[in-house]
């Protein structure tokens, strides 16, 4: 298994740009987000009790949105692995080719359609 040049004239590049992109967002959101994962202190004189409660729920769903991140940049490095090693955009299931549209939209995917499907 090699590059799919076969499948996209310019070979990889294309693609590791569009990865790399999508790693400078994810980097982007988490420095923006950071505030969010701040300890919520209790402090009943400044902030009521369902304000705090609103808080802790606010700060709860930053922790969620930072692991989804977390996750995402963990499928994009792996798929810049891939393509070091030679193996990006075969299917890991049944050794297929993923089709283009798919890795366009999700470059990080490791199953052809037909595979994710089940």
């Amino acid at each position: 298994m090699g590059k799919i040049t076969n499948m996209y004239g310019q070979g990889n590049d294309e693609i590791r740009s569009e990865i790399a992109a999508r790693l400078a967002a994810l980097d982007d959101e988490d420095m923006r987000g950071s505030a969010g994962k701040a300890t919520v202190e209790l402090d009943q004189q400044a902030v009521g009790r369902l304000s705090r409660m609103d808080a802790l729920q606010n700060q709860a769903m930053a922790h969620a949105t930072s692991a989804r991140r977390e996750s995402e940049r963990r499928r994009l490095h792996a798929a810049l692995a891939r393509m070091d090693e030679g193996e990006f955009g075969y299917c890991e299931d049944c050794a297929d080719e993923i089709a283009e549209g798919r890795l366009r939209f999700d470059p990080a995917a490791v199953r052809c359609v037909d595979c994710a499907r089940g």
